[in-house]
């Protein structure tokens, strides 16, 4: 899977959204439409950029086509991640260590309730 698709997938706030609702649950469209709002033909447009960058999957329910997050994707973005995040985790060490230096030694304490 080529990364592009995936980050240009995700780039959209609406469909972000979907992906949201999809986290929950599958969905079938009409309830997508209903919670983000979007025209019928907007959520499908959203869907099939989601779907071909490998997010959804898709499944006929008699006359319904119902939506579901395929975990591979996100799994693979979480990976790429972990180096940032671990980046992040080092820095904010680093910050909760200077704040810990530059505390007052005795702060005030409450008087204690009798």
């Amino acid at each position: 899977m080529s990364d592009a698709p995936l980050w240009t997938a995700l780039a959209d706030p609406h469909r972000r959204a979907i992906v949201a609702l999809l986290l929950e649950r599958p969905r079938p469209v009409g309830e997508i439409v209903q919670a983000c709002g979007l025209s019928q033909p907007s959520t499908s447009k959203h869907l099939r950029v989601l779907r071909e960058a490998g997010l959804v999957r898709v499944r006929q329910d008699a006359q319904r086509r119902v939506y579901a997050l395929d975990p591979a994707p996100i799994a693979e973005l979480d990976a790429w991640l972990t180096p940032y995040r671990e980046l992040w985790n080092r820095s904010l060490d680093k910050l909760g260590r200077r704040l810990d230096q530059t505390a007052p030694d005795d702060p005030e304490e409450p008087a204690p309730k009798d």
